[in-house]
């Protein structure tokens, strides 16, 4: 008599006996599965929300503009601050790259206050600056309400205040505020400035008014440059030297949106870390995995007994525990890429940000679940494996 080879199972059988091991333990296989969950679910979040976050700074960066070079004054060789001339911002506007010059400069000793009553010392960190008239469209700025200072209200006690400045007064446009002691008519608020938030904080009067009532010496204090974008780097070199040609060592220049970009760069560093969180949440779903595949082979000594007795061979039993303990895996990682897309849209919805899920990380999510489930599943169904059926059978069914 020829003898009889065990019958082979198919992919669809051994999904079949996997899902029905899964089906006779639903509590402890839902606990396990939430461990998985939360994992890839951490993890598919924090990449998700920061390339939300990231494709929202690309956004306002291609509104404002990356072209933006500011300038500034530094210190000297002993140490002391200096000041830029009072003609650097015309001798800036002559570089032919440049297509838009403005400026702003601080007016010292001077604060503003809602009234004339508020004590001197609490000015709420409230900068008094003189502004020329063209300086929001070179920052990228709007007026949130109101007009921004033009040639005749420059001339009078007229005030713009930043978005923050505003806030913390509580003013309105056609309201007076206290200034230098005197009375000056809010004309307009700004909306936030990213690439100038200096501005932000900031009550901004006309340049003359500036002179002539609160005894600004004229020195700009930052000078912003809107240049060609395919000459911006070559710009940056000149601006010192132009500005203070006689000390240009005593200039500052910068561009405003690398300031963004290493902003950026350092909320990258939390990013690790949340992944790092959601790798520990990962490992402990793979544990509870390997914990729940460990108690089904000690629970189902009686039905691998039976299944041995009945032809199965060693091979199909170890290929039944690593179904369950892939399908269980999989079962958490399904949900937690489920559960962090809806945490990412969520997110970036309420900040106003386009929501961005990488697709390489769901996939990668997805993945580190089917290693987890070969893993967390291997030691359990070799175990399972192993038993011989008279010893698998002195257990109950």
């Amino acid at each position: 008599m020829a003898d009889l080879e065990p019958g082979r199972l198919s992919l669809a059988d051994l999904a079949r006996v996997g899902l029905a091991g899964l089906r006779a333990r639903t509590v402890r296989v839902v606990l396990s599965a939430v461990g998985i969950a939360i994992g890839i679910a951490a993890m598919v979040a924090v990449v998700g929300i920061s390339t939300s976050s990231r494709a929202d700074l690309n956004r306002q960066l291609q509104a404002l503009g990356t072209n933006l070079l500011t300038v500034g004054p530094g210190q000297n060789l002993f140490g002391e601050d200096v000041h830029l001339p009072t003609e650097s911002v015309a001798m800036v506007d002559r570089i032919q790259p440049v297509t838009a010059v403005s400026a702003v400069g601080a007016v010292p000793d001077t604060s503003v206050y809602r009234t004339d009553k508020i004590p001197a010392g609490q000015t709420g960190g409230i900068q008094v600056v003189a502004a020329q008239v063209d300086l929001l469209p070179t920052v990228g700025a709007e007026p949130a309400d109101g007009t921004f200072l033009n040639a005749a209200t420059a001339q009078y006690p007229a005030v713009v205040l930043g978005a923050q400045a505003a806030q913390h007064l509580g003013a309105a446009v056609g309201q007076q505020v206290y200034l230098g002691s005197q009375w000056f008519t809010v004309v307009g608020l700004l909306q936030p400035a990213p690439l100038a938030p200096e501005l932000d904080n900031a009550a901004l009067v006309g340049w003359p008014v500036a002179k002539a009532l609160l005894g600004f010496d004229g020195y700009p204090t930052t000078i912003y440059a809107r240049a060609v974008e395919d000459d911006v780097t070559a710009v940056q070199k000149v601006l010192a030297a132009t500005a203070k040609p006689e000390a240009p060592n005593e200039v500052a220049v910068s561009r405003p949106s690398d300031a963004l970009a290493a902003q950026q760069a350092a909320d990258a560093t939390l990013d690790a870390l949340l992944l790092g969180l959601g790798a520990v949440a990962l490992l402990a779903g793979g544990v509870g995995v390997a914990n729940t595949m460990v108690v089904s082979v000690l629970e189902r000594r009686g039905e691998i007994g039976l299944r041995r007795a009945l032809g199965a061979t060693r091979h199909q039993i170890r290929s039944q525990f690593l179904t369950e303990a892939l399908l269980l895996s999989g079962l958490g990682g399904l949900g937690g890429a489920l559960l962090g897309t809806l945490v990412t849209v969520g997110y970036a919805t309420t900040r106003g940000w386009p929501a961005v899920v990488p697709v390489w990380a769901l996939l990668g999510g997805l993945a580190a679940t089917a290693v987890i489930g070969v893993l967390a599943g291997l030691y359990p169904a070799v175990q399972a494996a192993r038993l011989a059926p008279t010893e698998a059978l002195s257990a109950p069914v």
